[in-house]
């Protein structure tokens, strides 16, 4: 039985359609078109869809169900991982390096995947969302070395993480966990992570129904809080705090 994916228009604003018409195979894939201009990306978020697709492909959207999700009160590091930061030096912050983090996200390598899907003009279009204060990054240092970060976008109190890399082991764990922890302090409750994987899985995240999932994000999106100022809202954030 074939299948008319709906194709999306010129107008940025215009409705995407029920997430419940989203395909099972390949699970969540919703609509196809349109483009990455900020207000069609900030329309999709918050209608819990976001754009996944690879060179030479169109423009696709997706809403997995269910969905992968993080509470900012439970991301797990073993403890191990935890022991070894004790005498780090490592230190997280947030908006200082977001294209450099963006770039290394692109370049990094995924197990089962050749090339990326954070094309050149999706790094355009996260960049144009960052400077508009909807967009931001967690980079870890060692000194002056970027180790690892993670990127996505900040709406009302909901946090979308998009991706994340390791310069060096454990950096992208560290960052999203300093990110965890910063925004439990700050009231945000909620990670999307998007899809399973197993990595994921072990550091806490869980799977959450679509319909669950909406409800949940219908209420943090629509909550005031600023998207602007992270760098400095978020401070300096020592991996070892994280050692606890």
């Amino acid at each position: 039985m074939s299948f008319a994916l709906p194709w999306l228009g010129h107008d940025p604003q215009a409705p995407f359609p029920p997430v419940a018409q989203a395909l099972r195979e390949p699970d969540g894939l919703l609509a196809a078109g349109g483009d990455l201009s900020p207000e069609r990306l900030l329309h999709a978020y918050r209608a819990g869809i976001f754009p996944w697709f690879s060179e030479g492909q169109p423009i696709l959207w997706w809403s997995p169900d269910p969905r992968l999700v993080f509470a900012t009160d439970a991301v797990h590091l073993s403890r191990r991982f935890r022991r070894s930061l004790r005498q780090s030096t490592w230190i997280a912050r947030a908006d200082t390096a977001f294209d450099t983090v963006v770039a290394a996200c692109a370049q990094a390598p995924r197990a089962g995947q050749r090339g990326t899907w954070i094309s050149d003009d999706m790094r355009a279009a996260y960049g144009r969302l960052h400077r508009l204060g909807h967009a931001h990054s967690v980079e870890v240092f060692d000194r002056d070395d970027l180790v690892g970060g993670i990127y996505g976008v900040a709406i009302g109190r909901m946090f979308f993480g998009e991706s994340m890399f390791s310069a060096r082991s454990g950096g992208s764990r560290v960052a999203l966990a300093a990110l965890a922890r910063r925004l439990d302090q700050w009231g945000w409750p909620l990670i999307d992570a998007q899809v399973e994987n197993p990595h994921l899985l072990r550091m806490g995240a869980r799977p959450l129904a679509r319909e669950a999932f909406l409800a949940r994000i219908g209420v943090l999106v629509g909550d005031a809080d600023s998207t602007t100022g992270w760098s400095g809202r978020f401070g300096e954030f020592p991996a070892r705090e994280l050692a606890a």
